[in-house]
């Protein structure tokens, strides 16, 4: 009987225990292969491992169809909260809706769309925005723009627009700053932001004193157009913190990239995840209703750092970029973060 009672008491416990099964938490990025979510996933998995949790992926390899069915995958292996990098913020919502229905709690990383019960984690886009304006118009206080856009299906094209052109109205208002050309950028594409600037280059004659480019690979593909035509000097921003783009920075071919470091926001995602997945609220998380539909969101907003040549030691001390990377090709007495 004592041998039968402690048999019942293992299987009790054996029982207890399954209840507590490994969380898993799946992540939907949209094209894994852009530099910039190395990092992100990096420090997810970290935090995740911390907690125990389970980290499963898929890349929707830039594919909107893709994207959906990938949803679905990881859910069919288990995943008990979603992290979504999507890629159009429209398309996504029916997997979203999805999960919905089966509880299982969504997080929008870094990238806003809107459905009831979604958890919305970034930085300040408007802000982002602001600073990238800012820092082109702190060189650049007169002559013709041309602004470099992401993807029209992504928010943070919008809200980053919003924010340059709080930054610009006055200047537009005064005259001193004349938009000459402004173009959406398909899949947030170097290839494509080089083309849109080639294009608004052959309109304008040439004539373009700045470009603000809503990210670094666009950046990249801006600074391309220009030294094929000649046009050295031109300042040019950026965001994202991209390792090309903090060396162009420190080269003087790209005027500022606004830092969102990648690991806070990662970190932020998965903390958020395990908590969703126990059931809880999520820390620092408030009530935002800032989109297109207005819909209640809880949201985390994490503040970006401008860096240009002036505080470029900021990404050295915080380890997110070697010297030999940052200053490859620099001239050292002219830039105090490669001396």
């Amino acid at each position: 009987m004592k041998f039968k009672r402690q048999l019942t008491a293992l299987a009790l416990a054996m029982a207890a225990g399954s209840s507590f099964a490994q969380l898993v938490v799946g992540v939907s990025y949209d094209a894994f292969q852009e530099e910039r979510w190395k990092t992100d996933e990096a420090a997810i998995k970290a935090e995740l491992a911390k907690s125990g949790a389970k980290y499963i992926m898929s890349d929707a390899g830039a594919s909107t169809e893709k994207q959906l069915t990938d949803i679905d995958g990881l859910i069919a292996k288990g995943a008990k909260v979603l992290i979504i990098l999507g890629r159009d913020k429209d398309a996504i919502l029916p997997a979203v809706n999805k999960a919905n229905q089966l509880k299982i709690p969504v997080i929008a990383y870094d990238r806003l769309f809107e459905a009831p019960g979604v958890t919305y984690i970034t930085f300040d886009n408007k802000e982002v925005g602001r600073m990238t304006a800012r820092a082109i118009l702190a060189v650049k206080p007169k002559g013709n723009f041309a602004i470099i856009k992401g993807d029209p299906g992504d928010a943070n094209a919008n809200f980053l627009r919003e924010g340059q052109g709080e930054v610009l109205a006055a200047a537009l208002k005064s005259g001193d700053v004349k938009i000459v050309g402004e173009e959406f950028t398909a899949g947030w594409n170097p290839q494509n932001a080089q083309k849109n600037m080639e294009q608004i280059l052959t309109k304008n004659g040439n004539k373009v004193d700045a470009v603000i480019a809503q990210n670094d690979g666009m950046a990249g593909g801006v600074v391309a157009a220009l030294t094929a035509k000649g046009l050295q000097g031109i300042p040019v921003s950026g965001q994202d913190g991209d390792h090309a783009a903090l060396n162009r920075v420190a080269l003087g071919t790209q005027t500022v990239s606004v830092w969102k470091n990648s690991a806070d926001l990662g970190t932020a995602a998965a903390k958020a995840a395990v908590e969703l997945g126990a059931g809880k609220s999520v820390t620092g998380a408030a009530d935002w209703a800032g989109g297109e539909k207005k819909v209640t969101l809880k949201s985390i907003f994490l503040k970006p750092i401008p860096v240009t040549q002036a505080n470029l030691d900021v990404v050295l001390k915080a380890g997110y970029i070697k010297k030999d990377a940052l200053c490859k090709g620099v001239d050292a007495a002219k830039v105090a973060a490669c001396k």
